[in-house]
């Protein structure tokens, strides 16, 4: 039983990567010749190579974990502020929340360099530097210190990452 599963996903396996390899066929020359000339006249910059965009994806990537479990920490912390009373951190608790999801599925389909990566990479930046906005209002709580930071750091590397897809 076990050489049969064993089997069956060895030709799944392969199956899929033939696909995979089928799909990505090189294009005909005319074909490539027009891309390679709208793609130069979109892009004037330099583009990058494969091992920059992986650094500048990785980096993005680790930030935007970092700031994942920055936010489910502030979260927390501001939940139990909430429990003793401070109603201030009503807003933050949600703020994190949000900004420690939106950072995981960043983290995720960046990471993969999903066909949505500017996009959510975009959506993060601009979540984080919410998130970091509320939390800069409590400038002498550590935790909430900490948690600004952390998104500002998220933030620039999400910026850093949209910017340089834009030129790819």
């Amino acid at each position: 039983m076990k050489t049969l599963k064993f089997v069956s996903t060895g030709l799944v396996t392969f199956a899929i990567v033939g696909l995979m390899a089928f799909a990505q066929q090189e294009k005909p020359q005319h074909e490539k010749a027009a891309h390679e000339k709208v793609a130069h006249e979109k892009a004037p910059h330099k583009k990058m190579d494969g091992r920059e965009m992986t650094a500048a994806l990785q980096a993005c990537a680790k930030a935007c974990s970092d700031c994942q479990r920055a936010c489910d920490l502030c979260a927390t912390h501001c939940a139990n502020m909430l429990h003793e009373g401070k109603k201030e951190h009503l807003k933050t608790l949600a703020t994190c929340r949000d900004c420690a999801t939106m950072c995981s599925a960043a983290a995720e389909i960046v990471a993969r360099n999903g066909p949505f990566s500017a996009l959510i990479a975009e959506a993060c930046a601009r979540a984080c530097g919410h998130c970091a906005e509320a939390c800069e209002a409590f400038p002498d709580d550590e935790h909430m210190k900490f948690c600004a930071e952390e998104c500002r750091k998220c933030e620039k590397a999400c910026n850093d990452l949209v910017k340089q897809m834009s030129r790819k």
